[in-house]
């Protein structure tokens, strides 16, 4: 990880208190793989906010963050305007292994704040030959995002738990109406999602990206740690994960 000012390109409103955010920077070119996070300074805040990177251009040295409005820290974010440049700590963390991945057919399942991490994955595998079909679940129509760009790289199923748009439920209520076989599962939500989508797929390999508060962001601290499923112990979700194995951690 390395410590960059970087300069706001973009700062736009993509949903209910949902933003986007494109920063340019030569951090850029220590991202290593999708599903990474930065660990942003906010002014007035000691401690830093991880958001997950949700696309990078080498080419142009952008990357695009999306980002919910979660409390004062994030609010305060919001009031960054183009041209101001942040202080950013990063890439943090292992992310999805895309570049050894040779399925045929990936299923990629997202929800809420999660799906952002998941389009740089879709987009890797994509263009690496695998099929991608996508489950994004989100809480009501005014939420959701990103919707377009997945669907420029495969199906998309659409959960809402008002239903207010797509199928009425969670993500695993999609489930059933996948149409084509897929080898392999990546997806990105809060625990309790991801526990019920590791425990539809027993048989199924999977890489589970958590979301926790963070506090260093480098594994000092052990304020994101996770019991570990195959050895005694922990496993810090800043730099041990965010992404791990279906089946590596604990999910409870």
């Amino acid at each position: 990880m390395k410590n960059e000012w970087m300069t706001i390109l973009r700062h736009v409103k993509v949903a209910r208190d949902t933003h986007l955010l494109v920063l340019e920077g030569d951090l850029v070119w220590d991202i290593a793989d999708p599903g990474q996070f930065v660990h942003i300074k906010i002014d007035g805040f000691y401690l830093r906010r991880p958001i997950s990177i949700a696309d990078y251009d080498l080419k142009n040295q952008t990357m695009t963050l999306i980002y919910k409005v979660m409390g004062d820290g994030t609010k305060g974010l919001t009031r960054c305007q183009v041209g101001e440049r942040l202080d950013v700590l990063g890439p943090g963390g292992q992310g999805f292994p895309t570049t050894r991945i040779h399925d045929d057919h990936a299923l990629i399942i997202g929800g809420g704040i999660g799906v952002p991490p998941l389009y740089s994955t879709a987009k890797k595998l994509k263009e690496s030959g695998v099929a991608v079909t996508s489950i994004l679940g989100f809480r009501s129509k005014e939420e959701a995002f990103l919707l377009d760009e997945f669907r420029a790289l495969g199906e998309v199923l659409v959960t809402t738990e008002d239903g207010s748009l797509g199928r009425s439920g969670r993500v695993t209520d999609a489930l059933p109406h996948v149409k084509e076989s897929y080898q392999l599962y990546l997806s990105c939500g809060p625990t309790v999602m991801l526990k019920a989508v590791a425990d539809r797929h027993p048989d199924t390999p999977g890489y589970l990206s958590m979301e926790e508060r963070m506090g260093c962001g480098i594994g000092a601290c052990f304020a994101c740690v996770v019991e570990s499923k195959d050895e005694k112990g922990y496993k810090r979700i800043c730099c041990d994960g965010p992404v791990f194995k279906a089946g590596e951690v604990v999910l409870s």
